[in-house]
């Protein structure tokens, strides 16, 4: 897995702004990032291609909000597993 950072995160997007991934996110439309430093954020470069992939198959706003609440919730599924696993 790679984090992406906010510049290929808009790449992979096609977004031009940062203010159009954070609006996606305030949306629903895109997983929240994880921070990767005191003032960084990054995003798991799985989430970023699933939802890129749903756009392309076509699925709704409606589908990709679903998607984004199944992604967070694996993410916290793993973050579990991991503090147990400790």
């Amino acid at each position: 897995m790679h984090i992406l950072r906010l510049p290929d995160v808009k790449r992979a997007l096609g977004h031009r702004a940062d203010a159009s991934v954070y609006n996606a996110i305030r949306a629903g439309l895109f997983t929240s990032g994880v921070a990767i430093g005191q003032r960084a954020k990054g995003w798991p470069d799985y989430e970023v291609h699933a939802i890129n992939a749903a756009r392309v198959a076509g699925k709704s706003d409606a589908d990709i909000r679903k998607l984004v609440k199944d992604l967070h919730a694996k993410r916290c599924e793993a973050v579990a597993a991991q503090g147990v696993a400790q």
